[in-house]
């Protein structure tokens, strides 16, 4: 739908779309700088006009079009089920219905309390399945020092309430007492992605999923066996909270500070093993 905007609307536009609280107002104002009616259609049978009697399904792809397209950024809120549920001229039992289906393909995520979020940043650029079986687990560090220090900054001046609160449940989670390699190994990457999307610049972000896309990689499987006992989980988890906390109290050279110090224990803990 964006596609087919002009030009000169798109860029007049690009504030509003950013930041509206729900698509009445992304229409409305479009319109307004048109001087007509906008439409676009979804396929050869959808027309996206805002009526009632909206399928779970034409909504889908609507909500889905504008994830994919940009109208809606990695991180960013989606409306509340209330404010879409009057947009589309539906249930809010179909709008639930439709989030579901969006989580359910990994585009949205959904936090208790916060609302629902965008969890796409596009398609993986081609090639970047193979550069994981270059990279080095060492050479992995190096990047995630050139990356996360300042990133954290950012996070610590940037993240909103419903940041904090997504990072501290992961960080539970992350601090479960029975937690093995493989589940700590998942959200210790999520843990650093949710400081990613707190720094409110999607390049840092994409470059992180990159950064993850590495670190799942079959390779570092000898390196979780030898370095993950339970005694390095808890001095990680330790360090993962210094981390939350100074994100917390808005300490943004702290937190950076505890994130360069994070990252050199990892790197010490990587040269240990691999003389093992």
């Amino acid at each position: 739908m964006w596609g087919l905007i002009d030009p000169q609307i798109r860029t007049e536009c690009k504030p509003i779309l950013s930041n509206c609280d729900h698509f009445s107002l992304i229409w409305s104002q479009i319109g307004r700088a048109k001087g007509q009616r906008v439409t676009a259609s979804l396929d050869d049978s959808d027309e996206l006009t805002v009526s009632n009697g909206r399928t779970a399904n034409v909504i889908m792809a609507r909500l889905r079009r504008a994830i994919e397209s940009g109208v809606y950024a990695d991180g960013d809120q989606l409306p509340a089920e209330r404010q879409l549920a009057i947009t589309f001229g539906t249930a809010r039992s179909t709008i639930r219905k439709v989030l579901d289906q969006l989580e359910q393909k990994r585009l949205v995520t959904r936090r208790v309390g916060s609302g629902t979020f965008v969890n796409y940043a596009g398609p993986l650029h081609e090639g970047m399945e193979n550069i994981a079986d270059l990279v080095s687990p060492l050479q992995l560090i190096e990047t995630r020092f050139a990356i996360e220090p300042y990133m954290t900054r950012l996070a610590a001046i940037h993240a909103t309430r419903g940041d904090i609160d997504a990072i501290e449940n992961v960080l539970r989670r992350l601090e479960a007492p029975d937690i093995d390699q493989d589940l700590f190994t998942q959200l210790d990457s999520e843990f650093h992605l949710e400081l990613a999307r707190c720094s409110r610049n999607p390049l840092i972000v994409r470059m992180y999923q990159q950064v993850n896309m590495v670190r799942l990689h079959a390779q570092w499987d000898r390196m979780k066996t030898l370095i993950l006992s339970p005694e390095k989980i808890a001095a990680y988890n330790s360090q993962h909270r210094a981390i939350f906390e100074a994100l917390r109290q808005r300490d943004v050279p702290g937190a950076a500070d505890l994130v360069s110090r994070h990252l050199e224990q990892a790197r010490q803990d990587l040269i240990g093993a691999d003389t093992l």
